[in-house]
């Protein structure tokens, strides 16, 4: 989960103050002290840190405090509130040009995450009923055009890249004629990174934007980089007209602090955050979503969307029949699981869950289970996956032959899969579970 340690120091540090039933300026003073320092070691830049911690102390032995019944409550809700203005205050959406195509260039160090950030997005506007084309702008990385085509044909987007004597500037206004010829609203241009800063980056990404009209220029930025992708942001911003900033590898959780800093430092948003490997993990950043994660508060819209895109509306609505008219197989549970699976992380997705954290105590989320529990029910027959009962103890030795784990672990399973069977059984005749508890999932530790 991104931020994790952050998110535990800054919530051990409030936890101190919401069971008062009266705070003294002592009180705020000692929990303002350790979110700066929890602030400082997520590598967020100390000038904001400091400036950061000030606002929240200032507002927090305010009057309203004080005075409050909940003075623990209402210093949470001032740090959720100042969390959420240090990121941006809402989201920033992506600007789109008055006649098509909108021109996108994202910009960045090597190494950054341009090319598949390029993709990511391609992906991302695909999704949302846009036709982007890629353009491969990238002519010094000889591997950057091959890379960026085969991403193209994975998603079924046009690339544009580099013929005969072409350089940048050529290649993206033939590629915008070519865009509008080809009825394509968008073109996403993945430009050339550098070890550093030099004046001939800044040369070639003047031209570029000098040959076409650009909408958004997009400052890709590596998010475990810590201080120095605030650094980076600076340079870029004081030489380049940046509209905007995505942030890579925030799955991370070692010095995250860019996303709370690059804002402050820079003035520009974080439009777009990058939180997996995958084509499909890039996010519309939402500071006050991103603050509510950090305080344990959840995100229960960024779940419900995730939810909406991972999962078939017509198969859900299957799923649930089955589950209630109590016809629900081995062959769903793996379905459902699949399902979860496709969301993202586990541990990302629990995250989201207002409370889950506390919930499960010391449990942790074990992605190796999901792996060990499919392979246990591919290793039974289809009348076994259809009826479990038949499963008994020298066809469970057999399962857990055949999927390499021990009996226990078949045992276990199908206790899990009658539990929750049970449960829904319960439900479909109006009756909650015996103590109002969700069975234990497979996927925990």
């Amino acid at each position: 989960m991104a931020f994790e340690s952050l998110s535990e120091r800054i919530q051990g540090a409030l936890k101190k103050l919401r069971g008062r039933g009266k705070l003294s300026e002592a009180d705020v003073e000692v929990a303002m002290r350790e979110v700066r320092m929890a602030l400082l070691e997520a590598d967020v830049n100390f000038k904001v840190a400091g400036a950061f911690t000030k606002r929240l102390k200032e507002r927090a032995v305010g009057s309203d405090v004080m005075e409050s019944l909940t003075p623990g409550q209402q210093v949470v809700k001032i740090v959720n509130e100042e969390l959420t203005d240090l990121m941006g205050g809402k989201e920033r959406r992506l600007e789109t040009a008055p006649r098509p195509p909108t021109v996108i260039m994202l910009l960045g160090l090597q190494g950054s995450g341009k090319t598949t950030t390029a993709a990511k997005l391609a992906r991302h506007l695909k999704g949302r009923g846009r036709h982007p084309m890629m353009v491969a702008a990238d002519i010094h990385r000889p591997a950057a055009a091959d890379q960026l085509e085969q991403l193209g044909e994975r998603l079924e987007v046009a690339v544009r890249r580099p013929e005969g004597e072409e350089d940048p500037a050529e290649l993206v206004k033939n590629a915008v004629s070519e865009a509008k010829r080809d009825g394509r609203d968008t073109v996403i241009v993945d430009t050339a990174g550098r070890l550093h800063i030099d004046s001939d980056l800044m040369e070639e990404l003047d031209s570029m934007a000098n040959a076409v009209e650009v909408t958004e220029m997009l400052l890709v930025l590596d998010a475990m980089i810590g201080q120095d992708a605030v650094t980076m942001a600076e340079e870029f911003t004081s030489r380049v007209p940046v509209t905007g900033i995505v942030l890579t590898k925030l799955d991370g959780d070692a010095r995250g602090g860019a996303a709370l800093s690059v804002l402050e430092v820079t003035g520009c948003p974080i439009k777009f955050s990058g939180t997996g490997e995958g084509l499909e993990d890039l996010e519309v950043f939402h500071p006050e979503r991103m603050a509510s994660r950090i305080l344990g508060m959840g995100d229960v819209l960024t779940l419900i969307e995730k939810a909406e895109r991972g999962m078939d509306e017509e198969k859900a609505r299957e799923m649930g029949e089955k589950l209630l008219s109590d016809q629900f197989t081995l062959d769903d549970f793996l379905e459902q699981l699949q399902q979860v699976r496709q969301m993202g992380p586990l541990d990302q997705l629990m995250s989201m869950i207002p409370g889950a954290a506390k919930q499960m105590g010391s449990a942790e989320v074990d992605e190796k289970e999901l792996v060990k529990t499919e392979a246990i029910i591919r290793s039974m027959t289809p009348e076994e996956r259809a009826n479990p009962d038949i499963i008994k103890r020298s066809r469970r030795r057999r399962i857990a032959a055949g999927s390499g784990t021990r009996v226990q672990d078949v045992n276990r399973l199908l206790k899990q899969y009658q539990t929750t069977r049970d449960m829904f059984r319960q439900m479909s005749r109006g009756k909650m579970p015996r103590g109002g508890k969700m069975p234990k999932m497979p996927f925990f530790d």
